[in-house]
């Protein structure tokens, strides 16, 4: 099993920075990719980037040049660098990790950009 933490969320204005981390515990090894997705009440939930082992990344387009996603192998833990937020970002927040065939999900941070 892998144990994902999410923290960092919260308010932020619109225009402004977020940073959200997620330290990851538990079976790690052999985690080959891990992803941050969002969610809205009455929504799917939807991939925000994604980071593979070799350090290739891919984004939505919704958040290309606002988002930087990031990790940090030795420590187990993800970033996520949210720049320019809109308030069409506001979303719960939920760390992904893919290892083989299973996915593991964390509890989510809730992250609200409002003026």
């Amino acid at each position: 099993q892998v144990q994902l933490v999410e923290s960092g969320g919260g308010l932020v204005q619109p225009g402004g920075s977020l940073r959200l981390s997620c330290a990851a515990s538990g079976s790690v090894f052999g985690i080959n990719s891990m992803a941050w997705y969002r969610q809205v009440p009455g929504k799917q939930r939807e991939l925000v980037a994604r980071i593979y082992n070799g350090g290739s990344t891919n984004y939505a387009d919704f958040v290309k040049g606002r988002f930087t996603i990031s990790r940090d192998n030795a420590k187990g833990t993800m970033l996520l660098q949210m720049n320019s937020l809109k308030p069409e970002d506001t979303a719960v927040y939920y760390c992904n990790a893919r290892r083989g065939g299973s996915h593991y999900w964390g509890q989510g941070t809730q992250v609200t950009v409002s003026s």
